[in-house]
């Protein structure tokens, strides 16, 4: 894999948002059960993993001893070329403070759904992405946390339960990975990923920046981190949730009026789960997703990661393509899984983590902005469950030296060949941007515009005001 961009990127995959079936009965348990709600991922985007967890099944292809990171260089068929051709490398990845758990890593490749360098066909072949995040940073992509995608362990005890043990995961591969590929490690490096990563984000680069400040191993050229219709701060996002409902008339004001009276028990639970942890984070969980429950008594069908759309039935997206591809045994035999299957989404997992769901991560992003990281956020404007509203409300609220300046600075357009394609608010290194015509995954709604976002962000470009100068960047 030739170093022949001069940016790294990481993006954080899995564990996505999911929200409660709609009920009458707010206040259901069966219906905003942890394990309700994941059933209702599942179906909504036609995934069916044979597997709760990945455990690691006989058969993967990795040394019991030797070098902690294991490589392969891909052998995948591709229009125009093979994927060995271009560099593309995948392996397995041994954690060091686990019993018995491997990271799956695939350098530059497809994991991604939206941004990736591929699609892929309904014939299960690959196409060229044109707009894949792959033309601006090298980029790696990450199964985690552990038991989710091609990422596994046999013991039960690696199965992460908050920030902290998946932060450390990610820094233990970080080091591992420059420690084998030197020629990365002064390259300006960047986290992105959506939804749930809204959380990890945060985490993982304070991570890294403690362990660059404490000396404790190869040094990461942290610059800059992305979070795209996050979950980050749940007091903030869900008491958004009906003021946004009622902006995009998808509720009437009377419903607004019910609904919005569940907000000050979800604003206590919230508190609780800050100030003692543990159980009280699960009753905030529930409490509070009684507020998204209300929305979706009213509003039926809507397909809440874009409310442009229907869901037919439970299925409002179909991405049963990436689970059939990842799991025909050519493809695992190249990536060097072995007999390992592909779980897109684990409920032991998603349970795993409950307790955490509630945190609130914007209480690192101060420290980054103060070491002059730069910080953006962006979503699409048709996204409910992690709306534009609630992004833009806990970054204003968010406290750093530079927030009055924040909060005082014009919004401007952000334009992509001539045409208006989202809205900019910018001061020092944070960035706030509202997407156009996008819902929770912006690089699928709008992948030109997603690219140019990347591209202007991280050479420092994206908060250029005037047209003129807009426009000159084209």
């Amino acid at each position: 894999m030739a170093p022949t961009l001069s940016l790294l990127s990481i993006s954080l995959l899995f564990l996505l948002i999911v929200s409660p079936l709609p009920s009458s009965s707010q206040s259901s348990p069966t219906l905003n059960s942890p394990e309700t709600q994941f059933q209702r991922l599942i179906r909504g985007f036609n995934l069916s993993p044979k597997h709760d967890v990945n455990t690691g099944r006989p058969g993967a292809q990795f040394p019991e001893a030797g070098p902690a990171m294991v490589e392969w260089p891909l052998k995948l068929p591709v229009p125009g070329n093979s994927i060995q051709d271009l560099g593309h490398h995948a392996g397995y990845y041994r954690l060091p403070h686990t019993k018995d758990a491997r990271y799956d890593v695939a350098v530059n490749w497809l994991c991604s759904m939206k941004n990736g360098p591929f699609h892929i066909a309904n014939n299960l072949s690959l196409l060229w992405n044109d707009f894949g995040w792959d033309q601006a940073s090298n980029l790696i992509y990450v199964d985690q946390p552990t038991g989710t995608g091609f990422s596994y362990s046999s013991n039960d005890d690696d199965i992460r339960h908050n920030e902290d043990g998946v932060s450390n995961d990610l820094y233990d591969f970080l080091q591992a990975f420059f420690k084998q590929h030197p020629q990365y490690a002064k390259n300006d490096f960047y986290i992105t990923g959506e939804s749930y990563a809204g959380h990890y984000i945060p985490a993982f680069a304070t991570r890294v920046q403690k362990g660059n400040k404490g000396k404790e191993g190869i040094l990461v050229n942290l610059k800059g981190i992305a979070i795209g219709n996050g979950l980050t701060d749940p007091g903030i996002q869900y008491k958004a949730y009906p003021d946004f409902a009622l902006d995009m008339k998808l509720i009437e004001q009377s419903d607004y009026n019910s609904i919005n009276e569940l907000v000050p028990p979800c604003e206590q639970a919230t508190k609780l789960c800050a100030s003692n942890g543990g159980d009280s984070c699960a009753s905030a969980y529930g409490t509070c997703n009684n507020i998204f429950n209300g929305i979706l008594a009213v509003t039926g069908n809507i397909n809440y990661y874009d409310i442009r759309k229907q869901c037919e039935g439970s299925l409002c997206y179909d991405f049963s393509n990436l689970e059939t591809f990842l799991n025909q045994k050519s493809v695992r035999a190249a990536l060097g899984v072995g007999n390992i299957e592909f779980v897109s989404c684990s409920s032991t997992v998603y349970q795993a983590m409950l307790m955490d769901w509630m945190r609130n991560l914007e209480v690192g992003i101060p420290a980054l902005l103060e070491d002059g990281i730069k910080v953006l956020v962006y979503a699409g404007e048709y996204d409910l469950i992690c709306n534009w509203l609630g992004n833009s409300q806990w970054v204003h609220a968010m406290a750093w030296s530079g927030q009055k300046n924040f909060t005082a600075a014009p919004t401007v357009p952000f334009v992509v060949d001539g045409a208006e394609k989202g809205q900019l608010k910018s001061h020092g290194p944070l960035n706030l941007l509202k997407v156009h015509d996008a819902g929770h995954m912006v690089p699928m709604d709008q992948p030109k515009a997603s690219l140019e976002m990347l591209k202007r962000w991280t050479a420092g470009k994206l908060s250029v005001t005037g047209s003129e100068s807009w426009l000159g960047l084209m």
